[in-house]
């Protein structure tokens, strides 16, 4: 991931995972305890890296001189990769044993994120990034199902807890550290976390355990291929929607933008024909058959595409605009993040109490509210204009999470569950490209920063409604 927040339902991952007690599989308790740490530390690598690099782009800016519309490809090239691959992650992962992947995935990362750190252009640091992006497609299903794959079902819940804690931990730390990082020694320093954090995860992994049973892994290939087109054009559109340097709206730059654009909609064209005729499609249509399943990725997609255009945004606001250092403006992003850290376990709770649709509106609402608060109030104080909405988005947030991983893992059959969960948070992947391009073309506009906000808050409010008609599961 490449900003501050988690995904949806990255523990409903590890909850579709067969019981090794089961399959009579069950390792001692010293490899569960150094296994669990060995993927927090891989599952740290990803939640660092995207929360640190968030506060660093205006950095970046600055250092290759790039407008937002180029320097969105740092984000988006990551994001596509991870986006279009995770679910060919998750299946070499099977196919391959999970431990042994997990292990080459923290090399790629580790080797990737040096990459990334020693860029000379932007050009280099892009294309790092997306090789960078592969890596996280293979740590982060990996790790999530290894954990899976070591706990039995009656202990899951208490690694899950461990596991979820600490990368509450990671992803809270990660702006602020990102920021002293980058005011310190530069926003190179921001890609030096990983590759010791590689290390150690691959020293536990190489020394304790072994693979797992496997399993057979199919994957689409072509199928991830053409999605991964299709997001790229549609990403190159977006970014391109303010006008050029000299004012002009049409011209070759414009013309090139939409051809992108209609080559982003035969592309996922393409994409639906191909998945309704592949034996093994990466997004199987009988799932998208369900009415719960499908309002609740659409949900998914509307309400994190508005998160990512805020995110994106807010490091230039606070950065540029209102003269905050790196570091101060890291620390801007705790109360959305230690708010959706400590909160979502409560609102796992509140659903037993009153159902999972009332937090399913409310949460995107709340948010949407709050993000068309920052719109307005701009030109308030830091307290009212940002920190206090950053707390209701991230109160918001919490009240989302829990019922709408529950709600993707109850709206399939038991044996779909693995792929359901990584189907929705390839859902929120295509959402952060999509938000992040949109952001990077709305905020050059005049009034932009407004604009892209209020865009933010509809689309997240607009989620909530579509979660509206979901059945109480």
């Amino acid at each position: 991931m490449a900003q501050p927040y988690p995904q949806p339902c990255d523990r409903g991952v590890i909850v579709a995972q067969p019981c090794p007690r089961e399959l009579e599989t069950e390792p001692d308790a010293a490899t569960k305890r150094w296994t669990l740490i060995a993927c927090v530390l891989a599952s740290a690598l990803a939640l660092i890296d995207g929360s640190a690099l968030t506060v660093a782009l205006p950095a970046l800016a600055r250092d290759f001189e790039v407008p937002l519309n180029g320097l969105h490809w740092v984000i988006n090239g990551y994001v596509l990769a991870l986006a279009s691959m995770t679910l060919a992650g998750g299946a070499l992962a099977d196919a391959r044993g999970r431990r042994r992947m997990l292990i080459t995935g923290c090399v790629l990362f580790g080797v990737t994120s040096a990459a990334c750190a020693l860029a000379p252009s932007l050009a280099w640091l892009i294309a790092a990034r997306v090789f960078q992006g592969i890596a996280a497609a293979i740590v982060t299903p990996a790790s999530l199902a290894l954990i899976g794959e070591v706990f039995p079902k009656d202990e899951r819940n208490r690694a899950i807890g461990t596991w979820a804690a600490a990368s509450a931990l990671t992803t809270a730390a990660g702006p602020a550290l990102g920021g002293w990082l980058t005011d310190t020694l530069g926003w190179a320093a921001v890609f030096w976390i990983n590759p010791p954090l590689a290390l150690l995860a691959i020293v536990i992994l190489v020394r304790f355990g072994s693979d797992g049973p496997r399993q057979q892994g199919h994957f689409d290939w072509l199928g991830s291929v053409l999605l991964a087109a299709a997001m790229a054009a549609a990403a190159y559109a977006l970014a391109d929607l303010a006008p050029s340097e000299t004012g002009a709206v049409a011209g070759d730059g414009r013309t090139l933008a939409i051809v992108m654009c209609v080559s982003a909609v035969a592309l996922g064209a393409a994409f639906v024909f191909w998945e309704r005729r592949a034996k093994t499609p990466m997004m199987p249509p009988s799932l998208f058959r369900r009415p719960n399943f499908t309002a609740l990725n659409l949900a998914t997609v509307l309400i994190y595409a508005g998160l990512s255009v805020v995110f994106f945004l807010i490091p230039f606001d606070l950065i540029d605009t209102r003269g905050l250092t790196a570091a101060q403006a890291g620390l801007v992003f705790l109360p959305f993040t230690l708010a959706l850290g400590f909160l979502s376990r409560l609102s796992g709770a509140l659903i037993d109490e009153l159902g999972a649709r009332p937090l399913l509106v409310a949460g995107p609402m709340l948010a949407g509210v709050s993000f068309l608060g920052m719109g307005l109030f701009r030109d308030a104080s830091l307290i009212a204009a940002t920190l206090v909405p950053m707390l209701a988005a991230g109160v918001g947030f919490a009240m989302l999470v829990a019922p709408l991983t529950a709600g993707v893992m109850a709206a399939v059959d038991e044996r779909d569950a693995g792929l359901a969960s990584g189907l929705n948070n390839t859902a929120s992947r295509i959402a952060q490209l999509l938000g992040v391009a949109l952001a990077a073309g709305i905020a050059p506009l005049a009034s932009g920063y407004l604009v892209a906000l209020s865009l933010a808050a509809a689309l997240t409010m607009v989620g909530g409604l579509v979660l509206v008609g979901v059945r109480e599961v």
